[in-house]
């Protein structure tokens, strides 16, 4: 960030799912650097040890808390804790996300189940309650000020994480299921993208190629093999590293993007291009 430049996030709140670790934290940290209080929400129990760390290093307040995206009641028990801790939230990052590589035919219907729950329904659960929450505390807000036209509040945000797996069959994994999933997830963004902005909600997503994430890094010590073959195939001649998701996170969840709509923005080395 240029230090000539106000912070992009100055006064907001940024909720970041999947946020204790790998790339979910790397973008909560981008969103931290640009000013937000931040809201890590995880199913590790270790999501308020981050949030901690997060606070000490940043300085901005922040908060972390045990939740399960695939369940409504305790997504919206979480969203009771945030405005009640601090205040409600007008950024939401959907970070939390599953893989799954097997073979179709070798794919049981528990397993698809259980991916399209965190990848799609998990989405869809934690931003509807997080738009629904957003449009109760604006109108709140218009009722207190008197003036429907300035209630105080700035448009809210929502940037999904799909993937370049929504775009291409990226092999040599067999990974149908979560192909399928990260399509939905952009379809989602597009839809609910047109849905929302007459109601002050923008809606976005990245969708990442390979980065070297800690699971990833942990894949690619037991798979050198598959890795090889993974960054064979991206231009860049590398995977790319978390903090590069940054920049693209912030301008997305930041007013700098106001006239960007509905997008999925790819980030992967150019491994999509050819």
């Amino acid at each position: 960030m240029s230090k000539m430049m106000e912070p992009a996030l100055a006064g907001r709140t940024a909720v970041i799912t999947g946020g204790a670790r790998g790339l979910g934290y790397a973008m909560a940290e981008a969103l931290a650097d640009e000013g937000a209080d931040v809201v890590l929400l995880d199913r590790l129990e270790n999501v308020a040890d981050s949030a901690r760390r997060l606070a000490e290093k940043t300085g901005v307040r922040t908060l972390g808390l045990v939740m399960d995206v695939t369940d409504e009641q305790s997504v919206g028990a979480a969203f009771d804790t945030i405005e009640r801790e601090l205040r409600p939230a007008d950024v939401l990052v959907n970070s939390a996300g599953m893989t799954l590589g097997s073979p179709l035919l070798e794919t049981s219907t528990a397993d698809w189940d259980r991916l399209f729950g965190v990848n799609v329904t998990g989405t869809f659960l934690t931003s509807r309650i997080f738009a629904a929450r957003y449009l109760a505390a604006r109108d709140n807000d218009v009722r207190s000020d008197g003036d429907a036209r300035n209630p105080g509040r700035t448009e809210a945000t929502i940037v999904n994480v799909s993937s370049m797996s929504a775009f291409a069959v990226n092999i040599p994994q067999t990974q149908a299921a979560y192909n399928t999933s990260k399509a939905a997830v952009s379809m989602f963004t597009a839809s609910a993208a047109i849905e929302w902005l007459p109601l002050g909600i923008r809606v976005n997503a990245i969708a990442p190629g390979y980065f070297a994430s800690d699971m990833t890094r942990d894949f690619v010590a037991e798979n050198p093999e598959m890795a090889a073959t993974w960054v064979s195939k991206i231009p860049a001649g590398r995977m790319g590293e978390p903090h590069e998701l940054g920049d693209l996170v912030v301008y997305l969840a930041s007013e700098r993007s106001a006239y960007v709509v509905g997008q999925s923005f790819r980030i992967d080395g150019g491994y999509t291009v050819v």
